[in-house]
């Protein structure tokens, strides 16, 4: 399954990523690990 990084927008494998953040119930997948900083740091506006 593919996942969009919702800071970047690059496509990242579920299986494989290694940078993951969940918030109000939902798994969001990163492609490195600024990307999920800066969406840990404010999430809302990311979605």
């Amino acid at each position: 399954m593919v996942a969009i990084d919702p800071v970047c927008k690059m496509e990242v494998d579920e299986k494989t990523a290694r940078f993951t953040s969940d918030y109000k119930g939902t798994r969001y997948y990163f492609c490195a690990p600024g990307c999920k900083k800066a969406f840990d740091k404010e999430p809302e506006k990311f979605l």
